[in-house]
């Protein structure tokens, strides 16, 4: 049974929304304030996913989501709110969400991405047939979830490490955001493309030089994008 923390101040919306994850299986832990989340985390010896609102009465989600990524690198993370606009959606992707839900939303939908953000924590604990996938100054190891960079490990979410293992198979190939979304998120996955743009600025934050001129996770304008292996010998 996966064990999910709801942080949502409005009490209505929170019990609706607890209401439903416990129908549908999941064991929930409720906070109604960020400090009040960060407490219930730790009593709870950690969660597997967070649902977080963004607007909440001490710190905001945003600040929340911040300091659960700092606690726990792999767990899910889902930002709720009823704002629309598009850069705050990515500002929260940023802060090392793996999905954002706009208000209102219908319990099917709440349900729709979570699954599918289970299945995708789920096939990453998968036994691999590679244990490790080498790459240059690269190397994925499979089995204990880790990236390295020079011997220097990376610490990547889910999402991020979902992304690296999906380049670094299929080097210099284009791949589209459909096949992206695809590979990474599920075949259920329901929201928006965009995520990957998001998710992919993330990940070369960490692994290129300079971010700005990456030199192995480039863009194929108007395609996609690809892992390229000129430098491997670098």
């Amino acid at each position: 049974m996966k064990k999910i923390l709801v942080c949502e101040d409005e009490q209505a919306i929170r019990a609706f929304v607890v209401l439903n994850l416990k129908r549908a299986g999941y064991d929930v832990v409720e906070a109604a304030s960020g400090e009040e989340a960060l407490a219930a985390y730790d009593a709870a010896g950690g969660t597997d996913i967070a649902l977080l609102d963004i607007m909440l009465p001490d710190m905001d989600g945003f600040a929340v989501c911040r300091a659960l990524r700092e606690k726990n690198g792999r767990m899910g993370i889902v930002m709720l709110s009823a704002r629309t606009q598009e850069n705050e959606k990515i500002y929260g992707l940023r802060m090392g969400a793996d999905d954002y839900i706009t208000k209102p939303f219908s319990p099917s939908e709440l349900l729709a991405r979570l699954d599918a953000l289970c299945r995708r924590m789920h096939s990453a604990g998968a036994p691999a047939v590679l244990e490790k996938i080498p790459f240059g100054a690269f190397e994925l190891d499979l089995r204990r979830r880790l990236l390295t960079k020079n011997g220097a490990p990376i610490e990547l979410t889910q999402v991020e490490f979902g992304l690296m293992e999906c380049f670094l198979r299929q080097p210099d190939i284009v791949l589209s955001r459909g096949s992206i979304l695809k590979e990474v998120w599920g075949e259920g996955y329901v929201g928006e493309d965009k995520i990957v743009d998001v998710n992919i600025r993330r990940l070369r934050m960490k692994i290129e030089d300079d971010p700005s001129a990456p030199a192995h996770l480039l863009t194929v304008w108007g395609e996609g994008y690809t892992w390229r292996s000129e430098d491997v010998g670098e």
